[in-house]
């Protein structure tokens, strides 16, 4: 069984993208930004991720400065560095300039005592799927509803 604690995700990224492929990255951080995350105050609402020389980067995830960080406070918004085997990387880049598919954080998590983020590597909705998706979803919940009502 994994000790797996979700800290994070990004719904917004499921609202706007179709996920194609999903991995798991480790993320360079410091003790100050550590303790803000088991605090929760983290959001990856506008979060996305580049490949920029052969290393894979996260941008405007906003970590929260800790309360009691002083001095050693880092910027809330830096770019983070994600960990992830050369070759994967490669991989992603190739995808990302070749097919126009979009690196999206989509969620955060504590794995054992490391922080992981769930990067995937998604193609972009149009507003006709958006409507579909919310259509079905409101479909399943009628028919959900119904079905509760007709047992009772």
């Amino acid at each position: 069984m994994d000790n797996t604690k979700t800290i994070t995700t990004n719904k917004k990224a499921f609202h706007e993208y179709f996920v194609v492929e999903s991995f798991e990255a480790g993320i360079s951080l410091f003790g100050t930004e550590i303790k803000s995350i088991r605090a929760g105050t983290v959001n990856l609402k506008d979060a996305w991720c580049s490949v920029d020389d052969g290393e894979l980067i996260l941008k405007q995830m906003h970590i929260s400065p800790y309360e009691q960080g002083n001095i050693f406070n880092k910027d809330p918004m830096r770019p983070r560095k994600l960990l992830m085997h050369k070759r994967e990387i490669i991989r992603l880049g190739g995808l990302v300039q070749q097919q126009g598919l979009a690196l999206v954080p989509l969620s955060l998590y504590f794995k054992g005592s490391r922080v992981k983020v769930q990067v995937g590597l998604c193609k972009g909705k149009k507003l006709y799927d958006k409507r579909a998706v919310a259509a079905k979803r409101d479909a399943d919940r009628d028919i959900a509803r119904a079905i509760k009502e007709q047992n009772h």
